[in-house]
């Protein structure tokens, strides 16, 4: 049994996620517009779709091993590298507000909001003892 906290954590991390995919498909092509207009990453070769795709896939593919080995695994070191990723991440989230339109800026806003508050959930007392003890060793009275 998981404690509150980590499945708080699932449905505000996974939701978070969710939210950000529909964002990076709906800015696609401007995004796409942007890395061809750059000259330095139009010489590396780096403005094609399938560059921008695989490295969108790559990102989230990371994001979903954080959450298994958090969620499931109960890893502490996992944990630490999500919060030190999340707090990057929503330090950088007013440089890229100007850049982006309204709807994009909304949707950024509300998915970091999502991504803190869950791990917000991960420094709860419940999910302290479930990184103490992992998904086999939890004592049925935490939950109360």
């Amino acid at each position: 049994m998981r404690p509150a906290s980590i499945t708080m954590f699932d449905r505000l991390f996974l939701g978070g996620l969710a939210l950000g995919l529909v964002n990076t498909a709906i800015a696609y092509n401007s995004t796409m517009e942007q890395l061809q207009a750059d000259p330095a990453v139009a010489e590396l070769g780096l403005a094609t779709p399938g560059f921008f795709i695989g490295s969108a896939a790559f990102g989230y593919g990371i994001s979903l091993l954080l959450w298994f080995l958090i969620s499931r695994k109960a890893n502490n070191v996992a944990k630490w590298i999500l919060t030190v990723l999340t707090v990057i991440g929503a330090l950088m989230v007013p440089l890229s507000l100007g850049e982006l339109d309204l709807f994009a800026s909304i949707v950024t806003v509300i998915a970091t909001v999502l991504q803190v508050a869950a791990v917000w959930m991960l420094f709860r007392p419940d999910a302290k003892s479930w990184f103490e003890h992992g998904p086999g060793g939890m004592d049925p009275a935490t939950f109360e």
